[in-house]
């Protein structure tokens, strides 16, 4: 499976520690998402149709109604890259 560089920057970010607060109405659709790195930072390159596409392909999910965070399959996806800290 082919990921693009901005599903990959995700998954590195999340594969870290990150993970993604998806606030949702009463009817259960998302109204915002917010990416938090390790750090506690706020990160805002993951985009609505980004964020559809990961959860589509089960790279990332959500347990008990708490923050989206990478799955099994999401870490096998993910390519490594030197952690630039």
């Amino acid at each position: 499976m082919d990921i693009s560089k901005a599903e990959q920057r995700v998954l590195h970010l999340l594969a870290q520690g990150g993970y993604i607060l998806a606030e949702k109405d009463e009817d259960g659709r998302t109204l915002k998402y917010e990416t938090i790195t390790r750090d506690g930072w706020f990160w805002g390159g993951c985009s609505q149709q980004l964020f559809q596409k990961l959860k589509y392909r089960r790279l990332i999910s959500s347990k008990n109604s708490g923050p989206y965070r990478i799955t099994n399959l999401g870490l096998k996806r993910v390519r490594s890259q030197l952690d630039n800290r």
